[in-house]
């Protein structure tokens, strides 16, 4: 007879395991407190969005998931942000700021976006790190080793799941069922954010709906929707901590994949220090290079142009801009193709992310994918204005579909870091996981 730990791997080889667990939350729980001491993701918070978060609130989460060693924020400024986290979180704690709850709990999680579009609703747990082989959860993005040393450092020294990773599951009527049935009373916690998302969590005890609805995710698989560096951060850490309780799952969002679930916005990428010109010269040797009009040629305008060409579905390419002229590439040569590599997967190369790292950045404009070399960008407005201030270029991709995204993972393969940007997205820091129970 199999113990209870090789069960539990047996479980995770082959569907999620979700479990309950007993969150650390914030005591004061009305939602204009929430909104002002919670946070985007950390990948997401730019220096300028970090300092104006903390500035919020004294205890707001971001001190905690970007830590600075400066005096006055809560720590030691001893020269680790690791450390200085941990006893921040361990001072918050100590004065009442944050409580641990008693019971063990799964939380229903709904964000409804502003748009009216549908509502996004999920389970959010702690998920059983799936063993070597196992299908359970999937990637489809490549990470960098510094930064997923950085979340495994934050994560070893607090020994808590700050933040949730996002995870889309395989369709299964019962979650549907079972997620309905939940949804009912008043919210335990709920705030609107910024960009006017609608946050509303349920706390959920009862055994007999805790046992269905774990029992209903273990039929299913997953794809990582968000979180990659801190997937991979937990499973580092469970390596290197393997006896350290708790330290064998995530805290994870499980969402539907498809109706119910999340939507792919796209990833922009911005080459600093790549005059338009030289960037144009080089892009015409692979590609067509058209001029996309735009008005009188300032930030705004080339802004509104660009969400013009994102919410058309009849052209192919990408766009490069300086921030005053906007072109787009399209038709691929022969040679820019065979960039490709021929050995990956069909649904791998016919992305228009692989295609622009290869093609272009790579191939073309002769530069190496690192976090210097090539800028990240989550909205158009971003991109275009840091072409701006870096004296480059932006570079503007449309989404990947998120069947493309599944069918990427299923095949084992891996789109280049940063190509999805899975939304709305959780809120941080309104509940954490200590790892220890």
């Amino acid at each position: 007879m199999p113990t209870s730990s090789e069960s539990r791997s047996q479980s995770a080889a082959s569907g999620l395991e979700i479990r309950p667990f007993r969150a650390l939350t914030y005591r004061r729980r009305d939602p204009g407190h929430l909104a002002r001491v919670s946070s985007p993701a950390y990948d997401l918070v730019t220096p300028v969005a970090r300092d104006r978060l903390a500035d919020a609130d004294p205890h707001n989460i971001v001190r905690l998931i970007l830590p600075r060693c400066v005096a006055g924020e809560g720590g030691p400024a001893d020269g680790d942000p690791a450390r200085e986290a941990a006893a921040m979180l361990a001072n918050w704690q100590g004065d009442g700021v944050l409580e641990r709850e008693a019971e063990p709990a799964l939380w229903l999680y709904e964000l409804q976006p502003p748009d009216g579009a549908p509502a996004t609703v999920g389970w959010l747990g702690a998920v059983a790190l799936p063993p070597a082989g196992s299908v359970a959860v999937l990637p489809h993005e490549d990470t960098y080793p510094g930064a997923v040393e950085g979340r495994r450092a934050l994560l070893a020294a607090t020994g808590t799941d700050l933040e949730p990773i996002v995870l889309a599951h395989d369709p299964e009527p019962m979650v549907a069922e079972l997620t309905a049935l939940a949804h009912r009373g008043d919210p335990t916690l709920e705030l609107q954010d910024s960009d006017g998302v609608g946050h509303r969590l349920w706390r959920v005890t009862d055994p007999t709906l805790l046992a269905r609805i774990t029992a209903a995710l273990r039929r299913t698989g997953a794809v990582i929707a968000d979180g990659h560096h801190r997937f991979a951060a937990a499973r580092a850490n469970s390596l290197t901590e393997p006896s350290r309780e708790g330290s064998d799952a995530v805290l994870a969002l499980v969402t539907p994949m498809g109706p119910g679930g999340l939507r792919v916005a796209p990833i922009h990428r911005v080459v600093p220090e790549l005059p338009l010109d030289a960037a144009l010269t080089a892009a015409r040797q692979g590609f067509r290079v058209t001029a996309v009009p735009v008005g009188n040629g300032d930030e705004v305008a080339v802004v509104a142009a660009i969400h013009r060409w994102l919410a058309t579905v009849d052209e192919s390419g990408f766009l490069v801009t300086d921030g005053h002229q906007l072109y787009r590439l399209s038709d691929p040569s022969d040679a820019v193709l065979a960039t490709v590599p021929s050995e990956a997967p069909p649904a791998w190369r016919h992305l228009d992310v692989v295609l622009a790292h290869h093609g272009l950045l790579a191939g073309l404009w002769q530069r190496v994918d690192d976090q210097n070399s090539v800028l990240i960008a989550h909205t158009a407005e971003d991109a275009v204005r840091s072409a701006v201030d870096r004296g480059g270029v932006a570079l503007l991709l449309r989404a990947p579909s998120p069947a493309d995204v599944a069918e990427v993972a299923r095949a084992g393969a891996r789109m280049p870091r940063k190509s999805t940007l899975f939304v709305p997205k959780p809120r941080t820091g309104l509940v954490l996981r200590p790892l220890a129970d």
